[in-house]
């Protein structure tokens, strides 16, 4: 049988979201409660720029407690375990990360704040295009994945050298899950695929902001400003389906955050994926009108 697939947002807290994802009024830890009456699954941003202080995870946890007994998080790695600290103007590789001992213990007091409330669904090591597939970057993997065994770890890889088979039997020797993303394919960008490499399964879908994606005047806004059409959908719920055939649990996080489009992207897969109508908060309702098709009245 096919396991549960989860599918949610990437982040909560984005200025551009009041009045659209959630009320104007709302503030702090109020649009998490309300983001996680919505959505199963909302994954953390924050942990991405210095990882989460255990009292501050606990705090998430209490305000999602209420709204849905199913509500997981799914985390970033700090990034100075998967990016140069220069990685703006220089290639990151095992060469020129810098994790140190300091940040894999305060990783892991932020995961086990989590984990030991039942919230956290994954941890995701997310690793830029310039990381390349060579024999150094690969035993800098196999270094996250022995600092974070404790954990479900999943690798999110995005250049295409990465993309063998070998890689794959690799990763799961590994005991670490694989990340399946959708992102303009550029240059020597992975391509969409609906591999499972461990119990987790997990899918990002990035956008396809063809024009803003490595534009270098580009907000972080622009490079995320994309909403997907029902038939790109159906292909990445036909991959989420395939994943879920391998792993216990799949999840599948939108990362098109600019206005609310995550939002309205994750409704419309659950949509796909579930056949029935769906809950939605009223001002994306309002934003994005074709969501009244199958959202409860």
């Amino acid at each position: 049988m096919a396991g549960t697939i989860k599918v949610g947002v990437a982040g909560w807290a984005y200025d551009d979201w009041a009045g659209i994802v959630y009320p104007r009024a709302l503030k702090g830890l109020q649009r998490l409660e309300y983001v996680a009456r919505f959505f199963d699954l909302v994954e953390i941003n924050t942990s991405f720029y210095g990882s989460i202080k255990p009292q501050t995870a606990r705090d998430w946890c209490r305000a999602v407690a209420a709204a849905n007994p199913r509500f997981v998080f799914t985390a970033k790695l700090y990034r100075a375990f998967t990016h140069s600290p220069m990685a703006a103007v220089e290639s990151t590789s095992a060469s020129t990360i810098r994790a140190t001992q300091k940040d894999v213990a305060e990783a892991r007091a932020g995961f086990d704040a989590l984990a030991s409330d039942g919230r956290l669904g994954a941890v995701l090591a997310q690793f830029p295009i310039s990381f390349k597939c060579t024999p150094e970057n690969r035993a800098h993997v196999g270094k996250v994945a022995a600092h974070f065994h404790a954990y479900p770890l999943v690798i999110e890889i995005r250049h295409a050298s990465w993309n063998k088979p070998e890689i794959l039997e690799w990763l799961a020797s590994l005991g670490a899950g694989v990340c399946n993303i959708d992102q303009p394919l550029l240059g020597r960008a992975i391509r969409p695929a609906s591999h499972a490499t461990s119990s987790i399964g997990y899918i990002r879908l990035h956008g396809r902001n063809y024009a803003q994606w490595f534009a270098e005047s580009a907000s972080v806004r622009d490079r995320y400003d994309y909403l997907y059409s029902r038939e790109e959908l159906k292909q990445w719920k036909d991959r989420a389906e395939e994943v879920a055939a391998s792993a216990d649990t799949t999840f599948v996080v939108t990362n098109n955050h600019n206005l609310g489009k995550a939002a309205v992207n994750a409704l419309d897969l659950i949509r796909l994926l579930g056949g029935s109508e769906v809950a939605a908060p009223s001002p994306l309702v309002a934003a994005y009108p074709h969501l009244q098709e199958f959202t409860w009245k």
